[in-house]
Order: structure tokens, then C-alpha cells, then sequence
């Protein structure tokens, strides 16, 4: 399958689920304003305290806001274009996907696509505001947030990917699976200079909030050709080691013997 046929394929697969949830409209707007409103909510934690620290160690709040904000909208951007990374661990371990196997499409494209959480959108809007209001980018620094959101959001699905993906060799992980994917959400929403040592070369390697949220917000408040090209190699890095890990254990997947179809 060609570059070109899984664009057009993922492009098939996100109208049909963009589809799909606005058929229940009340259900819709209904995730898509609690999950704005929970990000509000857990922003206001930020604000009570640096309305009384003002400083904390060099970031101010509206340093917090863009990290809020880029964060927000990568994990939404995330989960509303390929919100079957979610069940990737449930589709391998309960044989599921057997059915995608038969078809002439790539696995992994079609296993992601096949799902989305219009809770998403809601974390994309909160986060384009938050954003918006930081005060934080000016209209020439668009482009340049344009590709923190993208790559932040290529590193988050990669972690998905590879945390999920532990099922082929691990069995059932998706308690685990999900424990780390919200530890990496967790982390990205902390100030960079909290972490020092061998905690921030973690979250540079191991569990990458560093390219999830740290280096997208260094790129947007002071590009450079330098950080743009760490963070676009990255971000390509994960996606390149998570695509590899999948196909390995693709290639190691036991059938279910499932003959169900997916619509």
C-alpha cells in the first residue's frame, strides 16, 4: 500500500467516523463540553497558584497556559484522527485483529483510524483557547505552532502505539498500557525546570514529555531552525520506532480466529 493510498484511506476513515458521532449530536457536544470544561477546571489549579507565586523557576502563567494549550490540543488531535490507539492493546491481545488483516489496507492505519473520541474536540477548542489567550504567539509565530501541535501529536500517538503494542509480546497490558499514557500526559502538563537529573532525561527518552510539550513550547516562544529540526527528527524518531514495533509484533500475532467484520 502506497504513501498516497493510506493518506487517502486514513482521510476515508476519519470523515466516516466524523460521521458517525455527529449522527448523536446530544451525546456529541455533550463529551466535547465536559472535557472542556474538566481542562478549565484543572487549569484553575495553575492560576490559584501563580496568582500567588507569580515566578516558578522562570515560568509565569501564561508560560503554563501555552503548555496547557499545546498539550490540549495534541492529545485531542490525537484521539479524534486515531482514537483506535486506545483499543490497540485489546484488539491484539482478544485477537481482533484478525478481520483487519484481511484487508488490503495497512493494519496499523485502519486498527487507529477506526476509532475516534469526539471528547477530542473538546480538548482541541479548550486548548486553541488557551493558546489564544496566553498572549504567547504572535500571528508570525503561527506556522511555527502549527508544527509544535503536529509533531507533539506524532510523539503522543507513537508512545500510544508502543504502549499498546507491548501486547503482542506481553499478553493483557492494558491497565499498564493506560497508566503510562497518562503518566505522559501528567508529566507534559508540569513546568519544564521542575525536573532535573535522571528524571528529565527520562522525559526526554524513556516516557517523552520533552517532545510532547517542553520542545514544542521552546519552539513556539523562541523558534529556531536548530529546535525545529530536534523536535521534527523526534518526533519522526518515535513514530519511525512505533510503526517498527508494531510490525515486529505483527508479524509475531497469534489469530483469535475471529471472522467478525468491522463496518
Amino acid at each position: 500500500m502506497t504513501g498516497s493510498n493510506s493518506v487517502a484511506f486514513a482521510r476515508a476513515l476519519i470523515a466516516t467516523n466524523m460521521k458517525a458521532t455527529l449522527a448523536l449530536r446530544g451525546a456529541f457536544v455533550l463529551q466535547v463540553a465536559f472535557m472542556a470544561l474538566n481542562n478549565f477546571t484543572f487549569f484553575v489549579f495553575w492560576w490559584v497558584l501563580m496568582r500567588r507565586v507569580t515566578t516558578l523557576r522562570g515560568w509565569q502563567l501564561a508560560d503554563v497556559q501555552l503548555l496547557f494549550g499545546l498539550v490540549a490540543v495534541s492529545v485531542g488531535l490525537t484521539v479524534t484522527v486515531a482514537g483506535g490507539v486506545r483499543h490497540l492493546g485489546r484488539l491484539i491481545e482478544e485477537g481482533d485483529l484478525d478481520t483487519l488483516l484481511t484487508q488490503p489496507r495497512s493494519v496499523l492505519v485502519y486498527a487507529l483510524g477506526m476509532r475516534s473520541l469526539p471528547s477530542g474536540i473538546g480538548d482541541v477548542i479548550s486548548g486553541l483557547i488557551f493558546v489564544a489567550t496566553s498572549g504567547e504567539v504572535a500571528w508570525h509565530a503561527v506556522p511555527w505552532l502549527l508544527v509544535a501541535i503536529l509533531a507533539s501529536a506524532a510523539v503522543f500517538l507513537a508512545c500510544g502505539i508502543v504502549f499498546f503494542s507491548l501486547a503482542f509480546w506481553l499478553g493483557n497490558v492494558e491497565t499498564l498500557a493506560r497508566q503510562l499514557w497518562d503518566f505522559l500526559i501528567t508529566f507534559s502538563l508540569y513546568p519544564e525546570p521542575l525536573f532535573g537529573g535522571v528524571l528529565r532525561l527520562g522525559l526526554f527518552t524513556v516516557l517523552p514529555a520533552g517532545f510532547v510539550a517542553y520542545l514544542p513550547v521552546r519552539v513556539v516562544q523562541a523558534p529556531s531552525v536548530a529546535l525545529v529540526c530536534l523536535l521534527v527528527l523526534g518526533a519522526s524518531a518515535y513514530l519511525g520506532l512505533a510503526v517498527y514495533m508494531f510490525d515486529r509484533g505483527l508479524r509475531r500475532y497469534a489469530s483469535g480466529s475471529r471472522f467478525s467484520t468491522f463496518g
